[in-house]
């Protein structure tokens, strides 16, 4: 598969897979993946999404992950990072906002470009797809994510091996292969993003009620 121009052909071949994988599961999924782009392969992972780093690195243990180091993550998180890179011991690749990019301070407009979109497309660069935790239950935007599509933004193949799964199903297979979680699940942050923008979420509230939730933001801009 030649993905150095995104041309109609290419597109509908995509489009083909997608629909072929509508059915499949995420292992197989990432099967495909690795078969056909590794090793232009990568994987920004935001380390909520353990479901799919253990499915990932048990079929490729080199794949290279890619964490957005936001300058503004909870403390928590950087640390629970750290305990996946050992406990898997990761090919990770760790962005920083980039000084001469003038990223706002968290929370303010425009800041998500800088922190995590600039940092991203920088990363991806020559790359020829990347893997998502994007699942359809995860927002209204998402609702209708293909598994399968040319991502424009970041020049690429963008591939959501989880798309058709439910939240039950994640938590069955976090279950079932003793995954380590997030430490700020229990504490009720279901969506986990930057520390100034996320808090905990009610009882009966949406899990990424959380997210920005003074404002009508719902994406920071990576998937949307």
């Amino acid at each position: 598969m030649n993905t150095s121009q995104p041309t109609p052909e290419f597109l509908a071949e995509l489009a083909s897979v997608t629909t072929r994988f509508e059915t499949a599961s995420p292992s197989e999924i990432i099967s495909w993946a690795i078969e056909t782009f590794a090793p232009s392969l990568t994987y920004a992972c935001s380390f909520q999404d353990i479901v799919l780093l253990d499915m990932a690195v048990s079929q490729m243990p080199s794949l290279e992950v890619i964490f957005l180091d936001t300058d503004a993550h909870f403390q928590e998180t950087l640390d629970y990072v750290d305990d996946v890179r050992q406990r898997y011991d990761l090919s990770l690749v760790v962005t920083h906002p980039d000084p001469a990019d003038s990223p706002p301070l968290c929370g303010q407009t425009g800041c998500c470009q800088g922190r995590k979109v600039a940092p991203l497309q920088r990363a991806v660069a020559g790359k020829a797809a990347w893997l998502t935790s994007v699942k359809r239950v995860d927002a209204q935007t998402r609702g209708e994510a293909p598994i399968v599509s040319w991502d424009d933004k970041f020049g690429l193949v963008k591939i959501n091996p989880l798309a058709t799964w439910t939240d039950a199903d994640v938590a069955d297979y976090e279950r079932s292969h003793d995954l380590p979680l997030h430490p700020l699940i229990s504490k009720g942050y279901l969506s986990i993003g930057c520390a100034p923008t996320t808090r905990p979420v009610a009882p009966g509230e949406d899990p990424r009620a959380g997210r920005w939730a003074d404002s009508d933001k719902v994406e920071c801009g990576l998937h949307a």
